[in-house]
Formats: C-alpha cells, sequence, structure tokens
C-alpha cells in the first residue's frame, strides 16, 4: 500500500509539475513541495497582459487552444475552477479563426476549397480528402491501439497507457470514462518508428501531410522528415485532427496561463517560485535536494522525487547514473521563436494566418503562422509570430536572424507595418528522440529505470510537448506509481 505521508520534491512548476501535485493531492498525498524556477507558474502556457484601447487583455506566447480530447487539461480546469471558452465563441472572447497566404505574395490563398483552385489542384484536393478517410481507417483497424498517451511498447509492436477515447466525445468514439487503461499487442504498431513522411509513403497517404503541417510544424513541433510518426499521430490523433479542420476549438479568456495559475491558488502547497534546485544527490533510500533562493543555497530531505523540467538538462545538476545519462543524451528538442508585434493603427492583420510554404525545412526560420487572438480589436490586435530555426542535418538559423526575417515576412511580404515588437523569445520546444533512438525502445528503456533511486520522469517527453499530453503524463505516473 502506498504510504501518502511520503515527502515528495516535485521539480518544475509547469502544467506538468502542478499536474502532478494535484494528482497526488487526489491520491491523498500531502506532504509535498513544487520547485519553480522563474516567478511564474505555466511554463511556457505563458500569456502576457497588453493594454489596447484602455483595455487590458491576455495574449499567447505559447499554448494557444485545445479540444474536446483535452481530457487531462479538463480535470485541471475542474479543480482550479477556470474554463475555456468556445468552440461556439460569443462576441468579445478570444476565437480561433484563420485564413491562408501566399508565403512569397502575401495574397490570400483557399488551398482547401475546390472551387477556388486550378484543375490540378483539385485534383489534389479530392485525392486529400480520399486519403483522410483512407487514414481514419488505418489508425482504427492496421494500427489499432495508437491513440493512448505515451510510448511505452510501440518500438516493439505493443501498446500500453491511458486511452485518449472517451464516452460520448463523439458519435464513433465510444470508449470508457477517463482514464481507461489499455493494453495490448499490435505488430503494424512498429511503423510508428518512421518519420512521418516515411509513414505516409508507406500507407500511400502522403497528401494528408498538407492537413497535419498546420497544426502540427507552424506550432513548432519539428518537421516531418526527421519526427518519429508517433508524436505526429499522438498528438494529433484522428478525432483532434478533425476538431482542428472543423474548428471545433477551445481558447481561455485570461489565456491558457490561467489555468495553470488557478491550479495552483487551489493546490495546498502551491509552487515555490524563484527557486533553483542546484544540485541533487540520491544517497541509499533518500533525495537530498539543494535548492536557491535569493543566493542563499540550503539542502533539503525528501523521500521521494519527480521531474518535470527537460531531463536532457538532469545530469548538469543532479548524480544521475550511466542510464540516465545514456539515454537523456538522446533527447533532442525545437527551437521556436515567437513574439508578440504591435501594429501601426488601423494597419494590422484581422484574423490568424498561415503560410504554407514556410513549414518546409527549406524556409527554415521564417514566418509559419500569426495568431489574431481578438476579433473585436480588428487591425489593432497586437499578433504573436512563429518560427522554427532548426531542422536535423541543416545548420540552425541564428535567432537574431531569425528574428529578422520573421519581421521582413511580416512587413515587406504580408504589408503589415510593425510599430514595435513587445515581447520576444526563443523556447526550448518538443523534446523528443529521433526515429532510431525510438525504434531502440528509448521509451521502454526509461519506463524500465522509472523509480530507479527514488526518482521517477514526467514532462513533455513522456508523452508529448502539448499540454494536454504532458498533464495527462503526469496522471500516469501519478497513478502508477503513488
Amino acid at each position: 500500500m502506498a504510504d501518502n505521508k511520503q515527502r515528495i520534491c516535485i521539480i518544475g512548476g509547469g502544467p506538468a509539475g502542478l499536474a502532478c501535485g494535484m494528482y497526488l493531492e487526489k491520491k491523498g498525498y500531502e506532504n509535498y513541495v513544487i520547485y519553480e524556477k522563474l516567478n511564474k507558474v505555466g511554463g511556457k502556457a505563458y500569456s502576457p497582459k497588453i493594454m489596447v484601447n484602455g483595455e487590458e487583455r491576455a495574449y499567447e506566447t505559447g499554448a494557444i487552444m485545445g479540444a474536446i480530447t483535452y481530457h487531462a487539461v479538463s480535470e485541471m480546469e475542474e479543480f482550479g475552477g477556470y474554463y475555456h471558452k468556445g468552440p461556439d465563441f460569443k462576441p468579445g472572447e478570444p476565437n480561433m479563426r484563420r485564413e491562408y497566404r501566399n508565403s512569397f505574395t502575401g495574397e490570400v490563398i483557399e488551398p482547401f476549397n475546390v472551387k477556388a483552385v486550378p484543375f490540378k489542384e483539385k485534383l489534389k484536393l479530392i485525392k486529400l480528402k480520399a486519403q483522410f478517410n483512407k487514414l481514419q481507417k488505418l489508425m482504427a483497424t492496421k494500427y489499432a491501439g495508437y491513440d493512448c498517451y505515451g510510448h511505452i511498447g510501440v518500438a516493439s509492436g505493443k501498446y500500453d497507457g491511458i486511452s485518449k477515447i472517451v464516452k460520448n466525445e463523439s458519435g464513433d468514439n465510444a470508449g470508457e470514462a477517463f482514464p481507461n487503461y489499455i493494453k495490448g499487442e499490435n505488430e503494424n504498431l512498429k511503423d510508428l518508428a518512421l518519420t512521418f513522411k516515411e509513414f505516409c509513403k508507406k500507407n500511400k497517404i502522403e497528401e494528408v501531410q498538407r492537413i497535419w503541417i498546420g497544426p502540427y510544424t507552424s506550432f513548432g513541433y519539428g518537421y516531418f522528415d526527421e519526427i518519429p510518426a508517433a508524436y505526429v499521430l499522438k498528438y494529433l490523433d484522428v478525432t483532434t485532427a478533425r476538431e482542428f479542420v472543423g474548428m471545433r476549438l477551445w481558447t481561455w479568456q485570461d489565456g491558457t496561463q490561467e489555468i495553470y495559475n488557478s491550479v495552483n491558488r487551489k493546490l495546498k502547497h502551491p509552487a515555490v517560485l524563484n527557486t533553483e534546485v542546484v544540485k541533487i544527490e540520491r544517497p541509499e533510500g533518500k533525495v537530498l535536494v539543494t535548492i536557491r533562493q535569493n543566493g542563499v543555497e540550503t539542502t533539503e530531505e525528501f523521500d521521494k522525487l519527480i521531474v518535470t523540467t527537460p531531463l536532457d538538462w538532469f545530469a548538469g545538476y543532479a548524480d544521475a547514473t550511466k542510464d540516465e545519462k545514456e539515454l537523456f543524451a538522446k533527447i533532442v528538442h525545437e527551437k521556436y521563436v515567437d513574439f508578440i508585434a504591435r501594429f501601426d493603427e488601423d494597419k494590422g492583420p484581422v484574423i490568424s494566418g498561415y503560410l504554407f510554404e514556410n513549414m518546409e525545412p527549406e524556409r527554415l526560420g521564417h514566418a509559419m503562422v500569426y495568431y489574431h487572438r481578438w476579433e473585436d480589436q480588428g487591425k489593432n490586435c497586437p499578433c504573436t509570430v512563429y518560427a522554427l530555426r532548426n531542422h536535423t542535418g541543416d545548420p540552425d538559423v541564428s535567432y537574431e536572424k531569425t528574428l529578422e526575417m520573421m519581421k521582413e515576412d511580416i512587413q515587406k511580404t504580408l504589408k503589415f507595418p510593425i510599430k514595435e515588437v513587445l515581447y520576444a523569445q526563443e523556447s526550448y520546444y518538443c523534446p523528443h528522440v529521433g526515429p532510431e533512438d525510438y525504434a531502440a525502445g528509448w521509451y521502454d528503456k526509461l519506463e524500465a529505470i522509472q523509480g530507479t533511486k527514488n526518482t521517477y520522469y514526467a514532462g513533455e517527453i513522456l508523452s508529448f510537448g502539448d499540454m494536454e499530453d504532458t498533464c495527462a503524463a503526469s496522471k500516469d505516473i501519478v497513478g502508477r506509481f503513488f
């Protein structure tokens, strides 16, 4: 029987760390501490407030949206008492609208409108629709079992995790209530270790990449010729992809960060901010955590440790084992750049825009998407602009050059004159392993060392780098090991 009196240290006050705290409380654990290095919670779900026309509102720099498949996020909403808007948006709510623009001319295009494209493109769209339907059938039959959180067993043709399907979420997805653990074998799942580009080619569904690229690559999760298909399809499972195409999406009035602010306020032990974990020692049966606050270092003793911050940083401050060092050294991540721009009066965009040509590796560093959050602010709404600056096998574009190229795309190509950049950053994004390491069973090796030295690993790498999969991974870790 679990000892809920044990003292537990959680490193990181992002979605994963706060979810760990919440789920531990639900299981009766109250002797826990969450250490957060920054002066805020929420990690990359950061929603700065900006004054426009005398009114302060939240804008987004990281997570933007959710969907009906966001089950763990829904539990956090319930716990914190803060809920999403949509998919039926009311005036004055931040909604999800989009258009498509040619990346070279800036003109508005309609790439998915059969009536608006040339004859050759009409044939492609017909083919795309057929392949989308084919993919839905493939995932329900040939790749049955793919739609659970996490990656345990996939490399050896197995699945083991919490199902993403929940009863009544949509007509053709009848399942059990969340969390419903599923387990089984399916040799075909090994194909998910292929890059998504190779996976699509193998199954003769290459055209579907035109749909998946919008909510995947432009959101900072990498390119289809480098990312294992498992990441793409577990994040954008068929149901979630359908919700995206149909624009049946969620937003949050005060920003995604407020989900985590609300949870943090309700926790019996809110995250301890401005606290850096500088050293971890794990002698037999103990976990010694040295923290730095206001320049002063102190050491605390714990029974167990949950790491929700990047695992590839762990060896830099902890007494990492040989297995930990070898595994964590294989993690790679995306370098995602974004800035919030304010435009000249009445000269900005009135809707979010996607630049598909800029989502290919040869256009590395160019603006891929811009997010117009508040419809009622029209051309005076500040927008967040996003780009990737790294791709496997290519030299990185520098951060400074990327910002320069992004601004040029917005001002010269799209003709939206930038008055000022209010905020700019580069994020450590989408930690993952490459196709070879995935196929070699990286996730099963990680699972094998869970609990070693009283240490448990959570966070983005466990499942995927969006907030739903990240929170669900915390639910799984707490549910199985505590």
